[in-house]
């Protein structure tokens, strides 16, 4: 009787599993034994024959191998599968109280490779990135589905990183009832519409759930500029605890578009200050934005950036962090003395002291004085695997002007 699908390791390239680092690379591999077809379940060995995994076979992708288990004594199938997605999600548990909304899978973090699942109150949409999770796709859909509360599961697996893994862009519904076109969420007595079907990522960044209670707790009196805006979550949190005006800038005239409703929907006026309401929700490249905003001479009490992921590959890396400079450069000519940045970058290859280090490059270069008064990070429903630093991917500074 032969046994399960082999990847056995060249000599010596089985530390990181051994460090519980759950990626296999391709120029890892010694050979392979048996079918490594997309997301079949394959034990990988080291080269002396002991069994370091299991994981999932991805014989398309630079990662051949993404580990399920480093336990010999688990069975990988439906059972296993849904019982790590409920886990997973019994684990945000104590986030209900504050919010109806929260990343109830995150991938490797949570030990289900490739699985992002983000609940809205009743639904739950899903994006699945890798070999391993297609191959389990239906399994995937009927355990969130069977989560309480769930009325239905809507799939978004039309995102890039797909097309490495050879798999096709997918969006529907996956299991249950189909959403409605807008979804109302509630986080700290703010409430967001969401549009699963359009949004970017799932439809709204729940990574930021923690930024916008510390922008709430700083915006008080300020005029707040809100670039890379989307739809409108600082917004929200800073006229919600008394900035005296926000303006919003974005690309996407869609997104703005939410925004513009979100304020609706938390009571605010969309035009405030006698402004009309293109005036406070500007579609505009916001490198530009900042730069006519400057040469205008105009100061604000606070300037958020949030763009988005600038650097997708190690070899993007040098020209994303030339773009976070020039950005940064520009809201700290912005601030009036006193004034608060909050500045983000979510390019996971970008590390924290690197994006310190261009804050710090471009602080000087405006030549302001500032001081950083705090840290920012992915909110804990996206924790952070301690062997897979990885999943370590936003970060961010509240830096203060004199």
């Amino acid at each position: 009787m032969s046994g399960p699908p082999t990847i056995t390791l060249r000599p010596g390239r089985e530390r990181s599993l051994l460090r519980r680092h759950p990626w296999v690379f391709s120029g890892a591999v010694q050979r392979t034994q048996g079918s490594t077809e997309p997301g079949t379940t394959v034990a990988v060995r080291g080269s002396d024959g002991r069994f370091l995994a299991w994981a999932a076979a991805s014989p398309r992708s630079q990662i051949v191998a993404r580990v399920w288990s480093f336990d010999e004594a688990d069975v990988i199938d439906e059972t296993f599968v849904a019982r790590r997605i409920t886990a997973s999600a019994e684990r945000r548990a104590g986030l209900w109280p504050r919010t109806d909304s929260a990343r109830i899978v995150f991938s490797e973090s949570d030990g289900v490779p490739g699985v992002i699942a983000d609940r809205y109150g009743e639904w739950v949409v899903v994006e699945l990135t890798t070999a391993g999770s297609e191959r389990w796709r239906d399994e995937i859909g009927q355990a969130l589905a069977a989560l309480p509360g769930v009325e239905g599961v809507y799939e978004r697996s039309d995102i890039d990183v797909r097309k490495r893994e050879g798999l096709p862009e997918r969006t529907g519904s996956l299991a249950g009832a189909e959403p409605p076109d807008e979804i109302v969420i509630h986080e700290a007595g703010m409430r967001f519409a969401v549009d699963v079907r359009r949004g970017h990522k799932t439809g709204f960044y729940l990574d930021q759930r923690e930024s916008r209670r510390v922008c709430g707790e700083l915006a008080d009196g300020r005029l707040v500029l809100n670039t890379f805006c989307y739809t409108g979550g600082f917004t929200i949190a800073a006229l919600g605890n008394g900035a005296s005006e926000v303006i919003s800038v974005d690309s996407s005239g869609p997104a703005l578009a939410i925004a513009r409703r979100n304020v609706a929907l938390n009571g605010f006026d969309v035009t405030g200050a006698g402004h009309d309401a293109d005036d406070r929700f500007v579609e505009a490249d916001v490198f530009g934005e900042l730069r006519r905003r400057k040469d205008r001479g105009e100061k604000f009490g606070m300037v958020i950036l949030d763009p988005p992921k600038l650097a997708h590959r190690a070899d993007q890396v040098d020209k994303s962090t030339r773009a976070y400079k020039d950005i940064n450069l520009q809201a700290f000519q912005l601030l009036e003395p006193g004034g608060v940045l909050l500045t983000f970058s979510c390019s996971g290859l970008v590390t924290e002291d690197l994006f310190q280090k261009v804050v710090a490059g471009a602080a000087l270069d405006a030549r302001r004085e500032a001081r950083i008064v705090g840290h920012l990070h992915q909110a804990s429903d996206h924790p952070v695997h301690l062997a897979v630093p990885e999943t370590a991917y936003l970060k961010g500074l509240v830096v203060e002007v004199s």
